[in-house]
């Protein structure tokens, strides 16, 4: 069993003996083979490896985005594998955030609009103070009645920062969320994860990007759906070497 980060705190995600295949006969891919990992609350953990190794099995499993054909996803107290489609739905619309790397915002909705949606399939009529606050905390106050194609690629990837985190998940979960951007939009969505993993929140990212792994405090390695390295508090160098190494 991997745990990302020393912690003597439950974790906020718990993966236990997680198997995913896809196909049948020999067209069959084991995306997952039996991964274990905990990842600790207040932590950002990458989740790196070449192409078709499991990352996206992965997060989506942890996220009960996809169902797990083996094992055990625990989000807390909470066992995904138990629950029924309209159960997970709810657990995804309150207690998981996912941030995509196409953004994955509403053209025709504002900002504000798009940040709100969260809470209004929850059933809930959004205070204001709760949509200018989670604009303001990515940096976006100015832009609450501005369409997506009024934005740049970095400024909507912070309202979809902002839209994950308005209904105060316990786990953010990231799928290459800064593939699309510039440099300088993508360091500044990672500055803004890393101010809220500062702030207490559990991040998981996928990314292929060793500048962007570098930013979390532990990076694990995936090949043919196992996990087989590991890194904490990694740096660029030792991140690229890694997948190096794993690519050959």
């Amino acid at each position: 069993m991997i745990n990302t980060l020393p912690s003597t705190l439950a974790p906020a995600i718990s993966v236990r003996g997680l198997s995913r295949t896809y196909g049948n006969g020999p067209t069959m891919v084991r995306a997952a083979d039996g991964i274990d990992i905990d990842f600790p609350p207040g932590t950002w953990t990458a989740v790196m490896g070449p192409s078709g190794s499991g990352k996206s099995t992965l997060l989506h499993c942890a996220a009960g985005l996809e169902r797990v054909d083996a094992g055990r996803v625990m989000l807390g107290d909470t066992d995904l594998t138990t629950l029924d489609d309209d159960e997970l739905a709810v657990l995804r619309r309150t207690r998981i955030g996912f941030v995509f790397q196409s953004f994955n915002l509403i053209g025709s909705l504002t900002a504000a609009q798009n940040v709100a949606l969260p809470l209004r399939l929850q059933g809930r009529r959004p205070r204001r103070t709760e949509i200018t606050d989670a604009l303001a905390a990515v940096g976006l106050s100015d832009r609450a009645r501005s369409k997506p194609r009024q934005l740049s690629g970095g400024q909507q990837q912070r309202v979809s920062v902002a839209r994950a985190m308005v209904t105060r998940p316990e786990v953010l979960f990231a799928d290459e969320p800064t593939g699309a951007l510039d440099t300088g939009s993508a360091r500044g969505v990672l500055d803004l994860l890393r101010s809220t993993v500062e702030g207490g929140q559990t991040i998981v990212m996928v990314t292929h990007d060793p500048v962007a792994a570098a930013r979390a405090d532990a990076v694990v390695f995936l090949r043919d759906g196992r996990i087989v390295d590991r890194l904490v508090t990694p740096g660029v160098r030792e991140v690229t070497d890694r997948l190096v190494a794993l690519e050959r």
